[in-house]
């Protein structure tokens, strides 16, 4: 069956055997494997582009670990989240309040001089904060072009009782100076040879009486563009609401496997990315088992709880898969 591959797959092709960098080449890649459509025709080019990007990723991690080891931050638990906006925002308040870090927390600017970890949980997952030094600070770009071109979702914090509007904007320009740009379909001159990340917007400091009329402004501005959470980290206002948005902004699935005449293990679900099938759930478990998974039983997206399905079943959230080989 013919891949039918697009032009613009070509194109990311291109700026793959040109690039330098395992990180540029990681990017090229990710475009590629975005872009590719998905059918029977394009199975073995999907699994290969997973494999070199994977290749390049450990490759990436190596060579952090030897030169700058410092600026890298290692990915861990569901996803990795970088905490991105200017001074005064509240990134090391939101941090302290939703995980067990204990940065430092300050009424001035530039508290934050190096990144803090923290991992919050959400229901059953752990996902990776990283708290960023504020965009203008003196030593703020090397973290953030290490920290925004590796997490797998930029969160812009903006303080909502300082025209967060104009936050934004300039939160994205100085992500701009340093290559990094929000995802869109649409290829421009500003786009080009530029790593584009998928973002998302947390208004914070909802207590302050003038947060309603600028929350207003922010989502007449972005609510079509960005995935959008108004908080009070202070004050511990919808907090659950911001685990789930990030988790949803992650676009990742839980899935639980089960051991046939077993019960299942509802504690520690494999991590796939939306749209995974069965056959992507079985390579992920090992690599052997994707030659040699016969069918699988789901519990969740099927037509009926205990259902045998293909290799080819997408699977959904929370799906419950007993592998057969």
């Amino acid at each position: 069956m013919p891949a039918n591959l697009p032009p613009q797959y070509f194109d990311a092709e291109k700026r793959y055997r040109a690039a330098k960098t395992p990180e540029d080449k990681i990017e090229a890649l990710e475009v590629m494997l975005a872009i590719m459509p998905k059918h029977k025709g394009t199975d073995h080019l999907h699994g290969d582009l997973r494999r070199r990007i994977a290749k390049l990723t450990e490759e990436a991690e190596r060579k952090a670990a030897t030169s700058r080891a410092s600026f890298y931050i290692r990915k861990e638990g569901a996803g990795q989240v970088a905490l991105i906006g200017l001074p005064n925002t509240g990134k090391s308040q939101l941090l302290a309040a939703v995980t067990d870090a204990s940065p430092e927390i300050g009424a001035y600017p530039f508290t934050t001089r190096s990144p803090n970890i923290g991992m919050m949980k959400f229901e059953n997952v752990q996902i990776q904060l990283v708290d960023t030094p504020p965009v203008t600070g003196k030593d703020s770009r090397v973290w953030l072009n290490n920290i925004g071109r590796n997490a797998d979702r930029i969160a812009i914090i903006v303080d909502l009782s300082n025209n967060p509007v104009q936050q934004v904007e300039a939160t994205l320009q100085e992500l701009e100076n340093i290559g990094i740009v929000p995802v869109s379909n649409n290829v421009t001159e500003a786009t080009i040879g530029k790593r584009q990340r998928k973002m998302l917007i947390i208004a914070n400091k909802s207590d302050l009486d003038n947060a309603s009329a600028s929350w207003s402004q922010l989502k007449s501005r972005y609510n079509d563009k960005l995935p959008m959470v108004s908080i009070s980290a202070i004050e511990s206002k919808n907090l659950d609401g911001l685990r789930k948005e990030i988790f949803q902004a992650l676009e990742i699935i839980r899935v639980h496997t089960k051991t046939p005449g077993q019960k299942p293990d509802l504690t520690d679900p494999i991590i796939l990315k939306k749209g995974s099938t069965v056959k992507e759930a079985a390579e992920d478990i090992h690599k052997d088992f994707k030659s040699k998974l016969k069918y699988a039983v789901v519990w969740g997206s099927g037509k009926f709880d205990g259902q045998r399905v293909s290799q080819e079943h997408v699977l959904q959230d929370n799906d419950i898969i007993e592998l057969h080989i």
